[in-house]
């Protein structure tokens, strides 16, 4: 069974820049799963944020993060990442990296089959 564990989250002030990591382990099936990034914010519903296919040729952003955000992975490492640039109070929130075992893009959370526990983004103003 694929678990995912995320890492990376601190407290930063606002225009600052942050990496997330998430890291499967359990077999290598992994590699062939796409990955999601989704966001939570204190009060506020689970939102999607980022997703790459199982090879890494096909992104897709939230409008919300669009050109501050990028996705990557590297497969030899079982890991994805999440860069975060120019960070304001909204992007405040636990971030959750999941994994969907169909291997092609999706936005709703109904579609990933896997989460991790989520690691706490914090941005002051």
């Amino acid at each position: 069974q694929v678990q995912l564990v995320e890492s990376g989250g601190n407290l930063v002030q606002a225009g600052d820049s942050l990496r997330l990591s998430c890291a499967a382990s359990g077999g290598t099936s992994s590699t062939y799963y796409a990955m999601g990034w989704f966001r939570q914010a204190p009060g506020k519903e689970r939102e999607f944020v980022a997703t790459i296919n199982w090879d890494g040729a096909v992104t897709y952003y939230a409008d919300s993060v669009k050109g501050r955000f990028t996705i990557s992975r590297d497969s030899a490492k079982s890991t994805t990442y999440l860069q975060l640039t120019r960070l304001n109070s909204e992007d405040t929130g636990v971030y959750y990296c999941a994994a969907a075992k169909s291997g092609a893009v999706g936005i709703s959370e109904r579609y990933y089959d896997i989460w991790g526990q989520g690691t706490q983004v914090t941005v002051s103003s």
